[in-house]
């Protein structure tokens, strides 16, 4: 076999059907408002934790989305609840609570509750 000096990257596909909707199915039952965002980055602007830290509250909603457990655990653990995110936000949506419930259903998950 020839060496080309390049590797084939995997596949960066998303299999929606296959994907763990267990922290996503928590936090639509407790915090219906993750529902109403629109992505617009009110939130992600005015983050304190994000002038300090690479916290983006968007990426950890679309890792949500995605079901992707271990980066959503990484990235919440990020925020510093101040709530300026909610006082910005054009849909009312509470990321404050969102991030308290997602840190909540980590925590069941963990324990095998949820």
């Amino acid at each position: 076999m020839t060496d080309f000096g390049f590797t084939i990257n995997k596949p960066r596909v998303i299999d929606y059907d296959n994907t763990d909707k267990r922290v996503l199915k928590y936090l639509l039952a407790h915090e219906p408002s993750f529902n109403s965002c629109i992505f617009c980055g009110s939130c992600t602007a005015t983050c304190s934790a994000g002038n300090f830290t690479d916290f983006n509250i968007r990426k950890l909603k679309i890792f949500i989305r995605r079901g992707l457990t271990e980066e959503i655990a990484s990235e919440a653990e990020k925020c510093m609840l101040c709530g300026k995110c909610f006082l910005v936000c054009p849909r009312g949506v509470n990321n404050r609570n969102i991030i308290l419930k997602v840190r909540e259903a980590l925590t069941k998950i963990e324990s095998h509750e949820l």
